[in-house]
């Protein structure tokens, strides 16, 4: 027998495989319009799409019946990712490398500031760069994102007779959490006058035990000193060269409690279409953040997917809205928290940056 060269789903590479999926879907609907009688068309092209923004529907003037409602299927299941072209904007970033880094920006805090009072900007779901559209949350190595600005990391660990392996759902994400605690401890070494926070919960498993497992984790890859070690809120200066664990799972205290935040996360975006809904629950807490309790850190995810809007799609949309809603507040006195996105683009960290 000869090596294997089939193309079956189980030989496919994930990124593939997702893209074959999205296609074959979008044929068989396809086909299925085809078969439609002339009165089924006037049915379905008097089904209201409601799309009414420029940057969500692509212009169909002039496009057959059957191009129209393909266009206006691909943008109902957020079918993006079906490119291989990456994307630098100013607002959004799917490339490889950021635009450009600002690794020391914490340096100009002052040391008496609560952390609570710092704006800072963070990633969703930190280390979901494999896995193909529907998986995918950033581009960029955990290393670049640190130099590029991010603060705030969302580690996901599954967790198998003691071992923590980075997962997003399903998606393995070819790293562990010591590749993590590596990389953190690494950055602050080089930039101890910076700090990070990191959100970590459980992932594609139901153990609700991993407290052992992390603290294994953390003298093996990285220093026990390194831990903010108390779930009161610290200024700057005592914050320095720390990573902070918002434990987001049960045990002793290792850190804060990422319960005590003020968290905004409506993440569910079945399609596009509810891109407005979600981006009403970012301006809303964006809203709140300035004139909330200076006691708690806020917290705005402006991630959100769905089967049929992933996440990349999503991203494309919010941070574009997130970046003009910022530019308009430009010279103002302004405490936002922590905006986490996906894909975000140098500008747009260097934007939130600026607010402190």
């Amino acid at each position: 027998m000869g090596s294997a060269t089939s193309t079956s789903p189980i030989n496919m590479p994930p990124h593939l495989f997702t893209q074959s999926v999205s296609v074959s879907l979008l044929l068989a609907v396809l086909l299925w319009l085809q078969g439609c009688q002339a009165e089924d068309y006037h049915l379905l092209g008097s089904v209201p799409i409601n799309i009414t923004e420029e940057s969500d529907m692509a212009s169909t003037k002039g496009v057959p019946r059957m191009g129209k409602m393909l266009i206006e299927l691909m943008t109902l299941l957020g079918a993006v990712g079906l490119s291989n072209s990456a994307i630098q904007r100013p607002d959004y970033d799917d490339t490889a490398a950021p635009e450009f880094l600002n690794p020391s920006w914490m340096a100009d805090l002052p040391d008496s500031r609560p952390l609570s009072e710092v704006t800072m900007p963070g990633t969703h779901n930190t280390m979901a760069i494999y896995g193909g559209a529907l998986a995918e949350c950033q581009s960029w190595s955990l290393a670049s994102q640190l130099r590029a600005g991010v603060r705030f990391l969302d580690v996901r660990v599954r967790h198998v007779r003691g071992n923590l392996t980075i997962h997003h759902g399903v998606s393995y994400q070819r790293a562990h959490f010591g590749d993590v605690l590596e990389g953190v401890a690494d950055f602050l070494r080089e930039y101890p006058s910076e700090m990070v926070l990191m959100r970590l919960k459980e992932e594609f498993s139901e153990t609700f035990d991993i407290y052992g497992a992390v603290v294994s984790y953390i003298h093996l890859y990285a220093d026990w000193d390194l831990l903010w070690h108390s779930r009161l809120m610290p200024t700057v200066g005592q914050a320095r060269g720390k990573l902070i664990v918002l434990q987001d799972f049960g045990g002793p205290d290792l850190g804060m409690r990422y319960g005590s935040l003020d968290i905004a996360d409506d993440w569910k975006v079945p399609t596009l279409l509810h891109v407005a809904e979600k981006w009403q629950s970012v301006h809303e807490h964006l809203e709140t953040a300035p004139v909330g309790n200076k006691a708690y850190i806020f917290l705005t995810y402006g991630s959100g997917a769905g089967i049929f809007a992933y996440p990349n799609a999503i991203a494309q949309r919010i941070n574009a809205r997130l970046y003009d809603y910022l530019m308009a507040l430009i010279g103002q006195n302004r405490r936002f928290g922590i905006i986490t996105m996906d894909f975000p683009a140098s500008p747009l960290l260097q934007m939130i940056i600026n607010f402190n």
